[in-house]
């Protein structure tokens, strides 16, 4: 390691050259930086790191995952960075027994993966859990199993159609289409006392690709862990909501936190599934939810009988964040934040290994730099997270417990998660949307030898011309044929570490990372997910590990550095323009369906025959929906377009004159923007959520729902919410472009535009 480190300050300091390092650093440019920087990166080393982290199981509560946090600070230290290790007490139940068999057969399922040949780590089972998901509730149950196709909100509807209930019964789900915790939820509330999830080889194993190990898809065996945890209440620990799990928290009652499951759950293979599967009676399901299994589907609820038993130990575990710093030399008060967890399910090669180890090389590189001389003007802050896997807990009780301080001096957090080869895919507030852009283009990616803007452009146009495109995608595409136009990047709704900063304290945030083309998902959560597998399917050679470290690097040196604010506001105008149309739309769509039901009833066109599920009952009226009042949502958005034409015009045009002090005061407006949008008020029914432009949707999990409390409510049919968010989301924009408004000022102060006229 003494040797590794020593290199790697070597070959930095013979680019630099010979001389006073702090005279050299002072006098170089913004490129000149990120040369540099790019020349310490070094993907082989990356490898390394990866292969000493994925050694041994790294989940919470095991001894390799607090060596990976103490390795970790090792290494900060090393590199010249000020480093710790902040512990939490979280609940965390850990598996004691799992069981599950098919009545009346000498069937049980296996419930743990086996070897596989050729992948040594696969083979090294000490501290492995076994099938398992956190945060179900413990139970000993037997009942008849129905087979609920992905499980999401729309099955239950079509079960319903069919005269089907899993009421008293135990539901067997399929991974896809929805977030995992979604199935045992909906489950639970449609009165399921128990719930099965499996992988089904449509979705990720031999009918996508070969299977492990001839190729990347997953094996007959092979099952995914995870989080049931009702992240769309809150995440975090199920016992301290809103407060960091500090060992002297206040704590809920275990019986109390609705965040956890009432019922029994475990995942299991699509190996083990098919025996469950097969032995279902009663109606062959619809097309569309057969999967590649070779059996015929049925929906069951009949004679098949299953015994699903788990009982888990219920403590408080100590979790490892290590928190990392270089002080700023001009602002010390304003923090640049960077994050990516370190635990796993198992190995954790691909999820979240691939991210940590980029993260790794960038402080690495940004050490080196310091050691020669160069300083950041803002605070660089970069962070470890322990347990994001049970439900992004490292990250959420380290934001609760400083709430206060990063409200003050949070300028953005930038998150990465897994990585992989392929195109730069980018999530996150939308005003950082010009910078992602910039530092795209000067990114070159490892394949092609071609910025990777390029590479995302022509992705973005191919996807908007297919067939079947959808209307988003279309737009997209059209935005992306303009290269005058910055590209899209994405929402974000959870499932990673950038929840809490965004979603629940108001601070700007990004996550990124690569890929689309090293096909790692047939692995995800399992047994498999080795440095053996990654290094082969995932990104062989880690050059993709190099790209995502010197794309997240420049991003976090240009804000480190700036001169002047790098936020830009007319992409997060338009975008919020956008949102609020389709927001429209849908309610339009919903009122237009509910008057044709209406109209098809009363003329008596229904006929049973044309019910293809022939359950006999004709179908319900649907909810008659009234005009909204989205005229306080509209004038805001009105004005937050030209409120944020106005600033950026002048941010172009006088922000570079400006003297230190007014550009100090625009760097507290660029938070206080993003603050705005997250008021205390919250989102009806989870107020831990209180961004009202991007949350996870409460029956989507992880994928986002924009503009939220006023989506939803039209979704879900609760009229006066509409009216209510509306009002409350407009607020929020206005005082967004309040601050928006005060920066103009600075910028262009009366006097002088009276002077001017």
């Amino acid at each position: 390691m003494r040797r590794t480190i020593w290199t790697g300050s070597a070959l930095l300091a013979a680019l630099l050259g010979a001389g006073s390092p702090n005279a050299q650093t002072a006098a170089l440019t913004s490129a000149d930086l990120e040369k540099r920087f790019d020349g310490a990166i070094n993907p082989a080393e990356m490898g390394g790191w990866m292969k000493t982290m994925a050694a041994e199981p790294n989940h919470v509560g095991s001894a390799h995952n607090k060596a990976n946090a103490e390795m970790t600070l090792a290494q900060f230290k090393s590199w010249g960075w000020d480093a710790h290790i902040e512990t939490f007490e979280v609940l965390y139940p850990t598996p004691i027994s799992e069981s599950l068999e098919l009545v009346g057969t000498p069937f049980k399922a296996t419930l743990t993966e086996a070897p596989i040949p050729g992948d040594a780590s696969s083979a090294r089972t000490k501290d492995e859990l076994p099938a398992y998901v956190a945060y179900q509730g413990d139970g000993d149950v037997t009942a008849p199993i129905v087979y609920v196709n992905y499980g999401m909100r729309e099955d239950y509807e079509t079960l319903e159609r069919l005269g089907v209930s899993v009421r008293g019964k135990i539901a067997i789900a399929r991974y896809g289409a929805g977030w995992r915790g979604l199935k045992p939820k909906l489950a639970q509330e449609h009165g399921a006392v128990g719930c099965i999830i499996y992988s089904d080889p449509r979705d990720d194993g031999y009918s996508a690709e070969d299977a492990y190990p001839k190729g990347p898809a997953r094996p007959a065996n092979g099952f995914q862990r995870g989080s049931v945890s009702d992240v769309t209440l809150y995440p975090g620990d199920p016992l301290t909501p809103g407060v960091g799990a500090t060992a002297n928290a206040t704590r809920l009652k275990i019986a109390d936190a609705p965040s956890i499951l009432k019922i029994p759950v475990l995942p299991i293979s699509y190996g083990d599934a098919e025996h469950f599967l097969a032995a279902l009676d009663g109606r062959v399901v619809p097309a569309a939810w057969r999967g590649a299994l070779p059996i015929t589907y049925h929906v069951g609820g009949g004679n098949a009988r299953v015994h699903l038993a788990v009982k888990s130990e219920w403590g408080l575990k100590t979790i490892y964040n290590v928190v990392a710093t270089m002080k700023g030399s001009e602002f010390p008060d304003q923090w640049v934040m960077r994050g990516n967890h370190h635990d796993g399910w198992v190995f954790g090669a691909a999820d979240p290994l691939s991210g940590h180890i980029a993260m790794m090389g960038e402080a690495k590189a940004i050490g080196a730099l310091a050691s020669q001389g160069w300083r950041p003007k803002r605070t660089l802050v970069y962070l470890s997270w322990d347990a994001e896997e049970p439900m992004l807990l490292g990250s959420t009780e380290w934001a609760e417990t400083h709430a206060d301080e990063l409200k003050q001096k949070g300028l953005v957090y930038i998150n990465s998660d897994g990585n992989g080869r392929g195109f730069l895919n980018v999530q996150g507030s939308h005003s950082l949307q010009h910078l992602v852009n910039a530092v795209a283009a000067d990114v070159t990616d490892p394949e092609t030898g071609v910025p990777v803007a390029a590479r995302m452009r022509a992705r973005i146009q191919v996807a908007g011309t297919a067939p079947g495109a959808s209307e988003d995608a279309r737009e997209r595409g059209k935005i992306a044929l303009d290269p005058a136009r910055d590209l899209p990047i994405g929402a974000l709704g959870s499932g990673s570490d950038y929840s809490s900063f965004l979603q629940h304290l108001g601070l700007a945030a990004l996550n990124v990372g690569y890929g689309g083309e090293g096909q790692v998902g047939g692995v995800y959560h399992s047994a498999y997910d080795t440095y053996e597998y990654y290094s082969r399917f995932g990104d062989p050679g880690f050059v993709y590990a190099g790209a995502l470290a010197k794309t997240v690097g420049r991003i976090v040196l240009r804000l480190a550095d700036a001169d002047v604010p790098l936020a830009r506001y007319g992409d997060f105008a338009d975008t919020v323009s956008r949102y609020l149309d389709e927001v429209k739309k849908l309610a339009d769509t919903k009122r237009d369906a509910a008057e044709a039901r209406a109209k098809m009833l009363a003329s008596n066109a229904y006929r049973l025959a044309d019910d293809p599920t022939k359950t006999g009952a004709s179908p319900a009226p649907l909810k008659s929906v009234p005009h909204f009042n989205f005229a306080p949502l509209e004038n805001a958005v009105d004005r937050l377009k030209k409120s944020a034409k106005a600033y950026d015009t002048a941010l172009a045009a006088n922000g570079a004159a400006q003297p230190d002090k007014i550009k100090a005061e625009l760097f507290e407006l660029t938070r206080q923007t993003e603050e705005s949008l997250a008021p205390e008020v919250g989102l009806p029914g989870r107020t831990w959520y209180k961004n009202l432009i991007y949350a996870p949707g409460r029956f989507t999990g992880y994928d986002p729902k924009t503009l939220p409390g006023v989506r939803e409510a039209v979704e879900e049919e609760r009229w006066d919410d509409v009216d209510r968010y509306a009002a409350f989301t407009a607020s929020a924009l206005n005082a967004y472009s309040d601050t928006l408004d005060r920066g103009v000022t600075l910028m262009n102060p009366p006097q002088a535009s009276a002077q001017a006229n």
